[in-house]
């Protein structure tokens, strides 16, 4: 089975990688060419692509890129990959989108005789890369269970149902977390307003009901003044807004979730956006 990868950036190239290390002929197409130099070190079985036309024999396709429009831009449309790819053919996604974008996916691909499964991702690169990745996964279960051998080379699936939950599941963790990095940050603004050494905050914090995972990711980072980019504040901004979109079409008014979008927004106004989300921290408070 060749196996077609396009986008191998932070989250993207370990999922690659993995299918590479496990010898699968993988495909890998992205447009910055270190990033596909470095999926391809991961074995010889892997073979970069300069054109998406390239993959058009692929039996299964994987997308891994930033925005919904990017998916959408390389998969849609007259020259578009859906139009390329053989009857029968599947399309995983695995980038962090809407779930009307995914359905719209859907809806093209079955009208050309392919298969769409939603695929999101629930922790880090670094999980990523050591196949720990929880997967969120939804799609018709038959289709899923045909590649339940390729969902445990890159991670561990999870079956959600629909299509719409797997994207809900992904954009619901982003936004918790993400509220999370918010309210840290104004914690630990108060704490420096106090007097209190970050480094001691965040140990007195552990063994109490302030401790989370972003504070124990996160915190010592902004404790380190290190806001270098693991999940851009781009990125978080854009997922939140995508959760606050989701959640308005279903008639929620999500007042914590709108404060922290309004923080990150605010903050990559200010020109932190390509910094990592708990730059927020420079901008609480003010």
């Amino acid at each position: 089975m060749q196996i077609g990868f396009i986008g191998a950036g932070l989250m993207g190239g370990p999922l690659a990688r993995n299918l590479i290390r496990a010898g699968k002929e993988v495909l890998v197409y992205d447009l910055n060419k270190e990033a596909i130099q470095r999926a391809l070190e991961a074995g010889s079985s892997g073979k970069g692509v300069s054109s998406l036309s390239e993959m058009a024999g692929c039996e299964l396709i994987f997308t891994s890129l930033p925005l919904p429009e990017h998916v959408k831009g390389v998969m849609l449309g007259e020259d578009g990959l859906y139009s390329k790819l053989s009857q029968g053919a599947t399309h995983i996604e695995l980038s962090t989108i809407d779930p009307g974008t995914a359905n719209e996916l859907f809806e093209a691909a079955a009208a050309r005789g392919l298969g769409y499964i939603q695929c999101t991702l629930g922790k880090t690169p670094a999980h990523a890369e050591k196949a720990e990745e929880p997967m969120f996964i939804g799609g018709d279960k038959a289709l899923v269970d045909q590649y339940e051998e390729i969902f445990k080379i890159i991670g561990i699936p999870n079956y959600v149902g629909t299509i719409a939950a797997s994207c809900a599941v992904k954009l619901i963790s982003n936004m918790i977390g993400m509220t999370n990095v918010a309210v840290l940050a104004e914690g630990i603004r108060m704490g420096d307003k106090a007097g209190l050494d970050r480094k001691q905050l965040l140990d007195l914090l552990a063994d109490t009901g302030a401790r989370s995972f972003q504070m124990d990711v996160r915190g010592p980072w902004i404790a380190a003044d290190d806001y270098k980019p693991r999940f851009g504040l781009d990125l978080a901004l854009k997922d939140i807004r995508l959760g606050l979109e989701m959640a308005r079409d279903w008639n929620l008014n999500l007042k914590a979730m709108q404060a922290a979008f309004d923080y990150f927004q605010k903050c990559s106004a200010q020109g932190y956006g390509q910094e990592d989300c708990n730059a927020v921290c420079k901008i609480v408070g003010e």
